[in-house]
């Protein structure tokens, strides 16, 4: 080796022997960071690290599995719905029959619908009835309405036989809003109305719904419902029965996404479908990893802690040098916004270095010769 070269190649050693921060490219290392063993992960000590590392076993993964919901009964919605009755409000048209006096029922003529001859409820929330005059129906049920009437009309008929009921729906709406086939009104009748009821109504879901953060708006407060577990799992706690005014929200899944990167055969930004995601099929998705360059140890998933102050994130290592753990992988789910990392193996870092080296090396080595030839030349 030239002389003068040596001290580039000393120089060089020493650098390397210094640290690892010359390597090219991201990397994530575990030394620097604090290991949960699993007596730690039940609560007993706390840490001041910014970053929590969890190695996902079988007898870990079980531990960070999201819950899994299963079919069960709503008893609080069925009572609500047994005993539910519409009551009438302005904006609604009543129609009210008197048996045997076809002149109280129909005075304008039998050829007009019960919408258009009814009685209709004023602002105020009443009506005007011929003998009886006006009548305070707002909040009422039709068989309080039926007996109101019936009571006031005794003065002038004998025995009448009254009958009330509710020609038209106006008073009362609720609203379906965001990732539905058709966003809009639904208006509440006697027929109890339930989310489900509306979303279907709707037109169901639109393709980029998402079903676990549908929002349901009353009296200023907001209620996070899944209608994956409702429509999917068939978890009834989730159903509601709707009443006026409330707002219903499908969001947009465009949160519902994760970050593939490092050592894939494609890194991509995936988006999670309505079933979930885990993080087999997020490797799977992207081409899986490269085999030339990544490290099977360090499959890691980064997500951002629930615990600001304690951690800052928490990061969750596969070890898939045996594809066998790849079945591991399929019972972790990943959450949105998760970053699926796949470090480079040491020595994919170490050619990265040396190919930055060469040019470098190249250069000087011309420039020596150049200098040599320069100087003996006659």
């Amino acid at each position: 080796m030239n002389k003068k070269c040596q001290p580039l190649f000393a120089g060089l050693t020493l650098l390397l022997l210094s640290g690892c921060t010359v390597f090219p490219g991201s990397h994530i290392s575990t030394t620097d960071k604090h290991a949960v063993d699993q007596e730690q992960q039940e609560g007993e000590e706390k840490f001041s690290e910014e970053v929590n590392v969890y190695a996902l076993t079988p007898q870990q993964v079980a531990k960070y599995q999201t819950a899994k919901t299963s079919a069960q009964a709503n008893p609080e919605l069925e009572a609500l719905i047994a005993k539910y009755e519409y009551r009438v409000g302005p904006g609604d048209i009543l129609n009210v029959t008197i048996w045997d006096h076809p002149e109280l029922t129909i005075p304008a003529g039998s050829y007009r619908s019960s919408s258009e001859s009814g009685n209709w409820v004023h602002a105020d929330g009443t009506i005007f009835y011929p003998y009886i005059g006006t009548v305070k129906v707002e909040g009422k049920t039709v068989r309080e309405i039926r007996t109101i009437v019936s009571n006031k009309l005794k003065r002038f008929i004998e025995s009448p036989q009254v009958d009330v009921n509710v020609a038209a729906f106006r008073s009362k709406k609720t609203y379906v809003t965001g990732e539905v086939t058709q966003p809009g009104q639904q208006p509440i009748t006697n027929i109890p109305l339930t989310l489900l009821d509306a979303v279907n109504r709707s037109g169901g879901l639109a393709e980029n719904a998402d079903w676990r953060n549908v929002t349901l708006t009353r009296n200023g407060k907001e209620e996070t419902l899944s209608l994956y577990a409702l429509m999917q799992r068939g978890d009834l706690t989730q159903n509601r029965l709707l009443q006026p005014g409330d707002i219903i929200h499908v969001p947009r899944n465009d949160t519902q996404k994760v970050f593939v990167m490092g050592e894939v055969a494609n890194p991509q930004l995936l988006k999670m479908d309505r079933s979930g995601m885990s993080l087999t099929e997020a490797l799977s998705s992207v081409g899986g990893i490269n085999e030339l360059a990544a490290d099977a140890t360090g499959v890691f998933v980064i997500r951002s802690s629930n615990k600001k102050q304690e951690s800052m994130a928490d990061i969750y290592q596969l070890n898939i040098k045996d594809a066998s753990a790849l079945i591991i992988g399929t019972e972790f789910d990943l959450k949105p916004y998760d970053i699926v990392y796949v470090t480079a193996a040491p020595i994919t870092r170490w050619n990265r270095l040396i190919m930055q080296l060469m040019p470098t090396i190249s250069g000087f080595n011309e420039l020596t010769e150049g200098a040599l030839r320069v100087k003996t030349w006659p």
